[in-house]
């Protein structure tokens, strides 16, 4: 978690269609660290206290009208030392043109300026919510992970458990698989995990005595989903006769992952059990719990209203 993930600049400007008015020296090594954006409205004033510069400063209308105002040797002097903070970028927005004191302040400072259609605020969401996926925490976990009645449910136990014979018969019912093996998942905020599989793997499923599956093929493209958030936890075990399971559920169990208490419940496996349909209602009653509604305590007040 530790790790620190980063995006190749003209990755960005790729992907948001932006055009590059002046490339740095290092415009294809540059990467982008952060996935906050900044508007530069007090630091054209000459006000750069708590300023970040590892991120892409973005300009609108109301940073050009404020500019626009000024002299030419001021919009040089506010450019100059806006990009003497080594930022990664300037962006601006509207398909404004860009002042001939921001283009030189760029090949003097040695920064990349690029502009984009969209408005400012249209701009900022899309960024942001590309740089929040690139810029990730993430980790990779064996098992399998599925999408049942809308719930992302994360399958983990030993190899050979079932997880992934579990996954194919939660297909067959009409639910969509998302990976199967390694699921990559990701923290996209403090209560969000995102689960997907890594490319090259995506979509396929593994069986003993079949080999590999592609289930995009097999099922259909609406028995596969690329990503999916992560909402509960099941680890599939061999049933011990030694162990006491949950009869109830009250106690609430969590999994920690990348920081985040995700629900978790263990389902013991052995002959007979139909892994598929307990899976389906685990599901069901962990939507259900979100909803507000417990059976497991509402059967114990009735319970306890009984006996006395």
């Amino acid at each position: 978690m530790k790790k620190p993930y980063t995006m190749r600049l003209s990755a960005l400007a790729d992907y948001l269609e932006m055009e590059v008015l002046h490339p740095s020296s290092n415009y294809a090594e540059t990467v982008v660290r952060s996935e906050t954006l900044n508007r530069p409205g007090l630091q054209l004033t000459g006000f750069f206290e708590n300023f970040s510069p590892e991120r892409i400063q973005v300009m609108g209308r109301v940073e050009t009208t404020y500019l626009g105002g000024l002299t030419s040797e001021q919009r040089l002097e506010a450019f100059l030392r806006l990009f003497s903070k080594g930022i990664p970028a300037i962006v601006i927005c509207h398909k404004l043109d860009a002042f001939p004191e921001c283009l030189a302040a760029a090949a003097v400072r040695d920064i990349t300026v690029l502009s984009t259609v969209r408005r400012t605020s249209d701009f900022l969401a899309a960024c942001v919510a590309k740089l929040k996926v690139e810029l990730a925490p993430r980790l990779t976990r064996h098992g399998v992970f599925v999408e049942v009645y809308g719930e992302g449910i994360l399958l983990v136990g030993e190899s050979g458990v079932g997880k992934s014979e579990a996954a194919i018969e939660l297909v067959k019912r009409g639910h969509r698989l998302i990976a199967d093996d390694a699921v990559e998942i990701r923290r996209m905020s403090d209560t969000a995990l995102v689960g997907t599989a890594p490319a090259s793997i995506r979509y396929y499923i593994e069986l003993r005595g079949l080999g590999i599956i592609d289930v995009r093929r097999l099922f259909g493209i609406g028995a596969v989903k690329p990503t999916e958030k992560v909402d509960l936890v099941i680890h599939l075990e061999e049933w011990r006769d030694d162990v006491v399971y949950d009869r109830l559920g009250i106690d609430t169990h969590t999994t920690d992952i990348l920081g985040i208490d995700v629900p978790n419940v263990t389902i013991p496996v052995k002959p007979g059990r139909n892994l598929a349909a307990i899976i389906e209602v685990a599901a069901m009653n962990h939507r259900q719990k979100k909803m507000g509604h417990n059976a497991a305590l509402e059967f114990t007040k009735q319970l306890d209203q009984y006996f006395q």
